[in-house]
């Protein structure tokens, strides 16, 4: 590939989105087929541009833009291994999340704006993504902060307006704690390029208090989007966004961007070497421990479908951090793998949940009885992601599970073990009568919107894809793990290219 396209491909896959999405806040409500069509556009621009990249990287090339902003630290993109894990998690969800919003939202008011920061908050995770060094990424971090806040509020209800005026306390809460971190950490070593192995190896020595504290800041502000305790409260409220933004927050952008951030700063920053001579894994682990179980354990007594949902993210994404934590090659394997699987499986469960609440006016656990003879196919596709979220083989979930295992008992961690078997039967205490009740209860109560919707086989066929498109996708990254494309291959590359510098 040109020097040409290896500086500027990260910036045109970032501006494929948020060219196309400046367009869309200037359209008028009536613009439907244009607004779909720029819509559709950004999201192929996109897919083509990532392939480009992603062909690349596998050959071994690494991609590198950089621009002056701060002294001692460059605004700085760049495409490796690591972040095109991220980056083609985004795109092929953004495709799936882009065709099911536009039907979720057929017949909605200000879908211009929606749509607009739908484009924004993309671009955002994607910076994220391809961010260089810290700086870069708590630029774009708090960039994603104010794109997804217009999303959470859209209905503008009083409900809708408390959850966001919660989201944005704490997203910017965590920002501002975030930053304090880079800033302490930037005093000690500025902010060179990300580098496996890390790079704080050379100011450990007489420095580490305030190691320590940077990292512990860094972790907090991290620990707001990736929901970890007790920094979760606002994900719960956030639930009452529009089904197509829950499954953005839970899947493809906010949470993600948390842990993605996690992997990157123990890494890519402080490096495991770092990381053992100033004793943060155990404590990080224990973190991560304790919020797989809290919110298994909350996730048991909601009622509400979303927010069952939402406390299983919580639960889910935190394998995520734990497997990072563990500083082993197969616990990070596991960790890294399931940054796509859970994003798969839980946009799955969100596109359903949000098929039920369209069509059938279901939003309680209670209402589900029946569901599965209606609804035959998005009951499908939600028992397939609820029985990849328990880690049921073939599913994806089982495969990154499994390594997480592995991984534990590699690191000698076996009280880890016990920690995902407890975690698995509490999984399976909160998916599984949901599942039986779709299936085998007959229907107990009327549907609200039922007689509204009786001659329409399941739902919008843009409501019906994506929900079978990510149900199909979760259980081939499951059947076919061992092959060459699949995320876990690709999981393994990562580790061998960056984690095996120690």
């Amino acid at each position: 590939m040109s020097p040409f396209w290896q500086q500027y491909l990260p910036l045109a896959i970032i501006l494929s989105s948020l060219l196309p999405g400046l367009i869309i806040f200037t359209l008028k409500e009536t613009q439907v087929k244009l607004r779909i069509s720029l819509n559709l556009f950004g999201v192929g621009v996109k897919l083509l541009l990532v392939l480009l990249m992603w062909q690349a990287v596998k050959a071994g090339q690494q991609f590198y833009f950089s621009l002056p902003f701060l002294p001692g630290a460059d605004l700085v993109l760049q495409g490796d291994a690591l972040s095109l894990l991220f980056v083609v998690l985004s795109s092929v969800l953004w495709l799936a999340t882009t065709i099911y919003a536009i039907g979720y939202l057929e017949h909605s008011p200000l879908r211009s704006r929606f749509f607009g920061y739908f484009s924004l908050c993309v671009s955002a995770t994607v910076g994220l993504a391809l961010a260089g060094n810290l700086v870069t990424f708590l630029l774009f971090y708090e960039l994603l902060t104010l794109a997804t806040f217009p999303l959470v509020v859209h209905r503008g209800t009083a409900q809708s307006l408390a959850a966001g005026r919660k989201y944005l306390a704490y997203t910017l809460g965590g920002g501002v704690i975030l930053m304090l971190g880079v800033a302490l950490l930037h005093s000690l070593v500025q902010s060179p390029l990300f580098t496996p192995g890390g790079y704080v190896t050379a100011v450990v020595s007489g420095n580490e208090g305030l190691l320590k504290l940077a990292f512990a800041l860094m972790i907090a502000g991290l620990g707001v989007k990736a929901a970890l305790l007790p920094l979760h409260g606002w994900l719960p409220q956030a639930m009452v966004a529009p089904a197509p933004v829950s499954a953005l927050l839970h899947a493809v952008a906010v949470v993600k961007a948390g842990a993605f951030g996690i992997i990157r700063l123990v890494y890519d920053v402080f490096g495991v070497e770092s990381m053992h001579a100033l004793q943060l894994a155990q404590p990080l682990m224990l973190l991560a421990a304790a919020t797989i179980l809290y919110g298994s354990w909350r996730a048991l007594s909601q009622q509400d479908i979303k927010r069952r949902l939402a406390y299983s993210t919580i639960s889910q994404v935190s394998y995520i951090t734990l497997g990072v934590a563990m500083l082993g090659p197969l616990a990070a394997v596991g960790g890294l793998v399931h940054l796509v699987h859970q994003g798969v499986m839980k946009i799955t469960l969100f596109f359903c949940a949000g098929n039920f609440a369209e069509t059938l006016g279901i939003h309680k656990v209670r209402q589900l009885n029946g569901v599965g003879r209606r609804m035959p196919v998005t009951a499908m596709a939600f028992t397939l992601g609820a029985l990849g979220m328990i880690g049921i083989p073939p599913t994806a979930g089982f495969i990154s599970k499994w390594y997480l295992g592995l991984g534990a008992a590699e690191v000698e961690q076996n009280w880890l073990i016990l920690v995902f078997a407890l975690s698995g039967l509490l999984n399976a205490a909160y998916f599984l009568p949901l599942v039986y009740r779709m299936w085998f209860l007959p229907q107990s109560m009327p549907w609200p919107q039922e007689q509204q919707l009786s001659n329409r086989f399941e739902t919008h066929w843009m409501l019906l894809t994506p929900a079978v498109f990510t149900a199909v996708l979760l259980l081939l990254m499951g059947l076919f793990a061992s092959t060459e494309l699949s995320p876990l291959s690709w999981a393994e590359l990562i580790v061998e290219r960056e984690f095996r510098h120690d």
